[in-house]
């Protein structure tokens, strides 16, 4: 089985899983998640594998970070997360891309990644949930970093804190590579 059929499998595996321990419908996913009814099925029956928006749209409805979706099987309380087993999530034919490190669902989901923006390149993000807070720190460039259409300058060796629940994005407008870390924290579903 190759790495995208493990992927769609147990994405497909955990989405039915949080699905029913939320006690939702397939019609109260969808309207949550604003994800078409036929996509969700689709998915809970591997027999497709969704753009990382939509993946990310399921996992706030849901109140779990995109970790869970993928590999809920958690033992010890300490889990090594090897390189092999981390997850890229997003990538340009530049070669910018992103790198979901390693998450929990420890008071709401908790995710680390690592990002790799090439010159020119940017992702955007929609809203997420009310009371999501993102942590970024940028080791290589210089991030511009927006956030309900305002533009911050984050340099080199520079930390960021925002609550995540308005439109924002990820640029790299300069001619060097930027490289950063990115901690998302997303508040349990009530």
């Amino acid at each position: 089985m190759s790495d995208l059929d493990q992927l769609t499998q147990s994405l497909a595996r955990n989405l039915k899983r949080w699905r029913g321990e939320r006690g939702f419908t397939l019609d109260a996913l969808a309207a949550r998640a604003g994800v078409s009814r036929g996509m969700i099925i689709q998915i809970e029956q591997a027999r497709t594998n969704p753009s990382v928006g939509t993946t990310v749209k399921l996992a706030d409805a849901l109140g779990v970070s995109i970790t869970t979706l993928l590999d809920y099987e958690q033992g010890s309380h300490v889990r090594l997360v090897p390189p092999e087993q981390a997850v890229r999530m997003w990538s340009t034919e530049r070669g910018s891309h992103t790198t979901l490190l390693a998450g929990t669902e420890a008071r709401g989901p908790l995710e680390l990644w690592s990002w790799t923006l090439m010159p020119g390149d940017a992702s955007t993000s929609d809203p997420h949930p009310a009371g999501t807070t993102e942590l970024l720190h940028v080791t290589a460039g210089e991030l511009t970093l927006v956030v309900d259409g305002v533009n911050h300058r984050v340099p080199a060796k520079t930390s960021a804190v925002f609550e995540s629940n308005v439109p924002h994005a990820y640029r790299n407008d300069g001619e060097e590579t930027v490289e950063m870390t990115l901690a998302v924290s997303i508040p349990p579903v009530r």
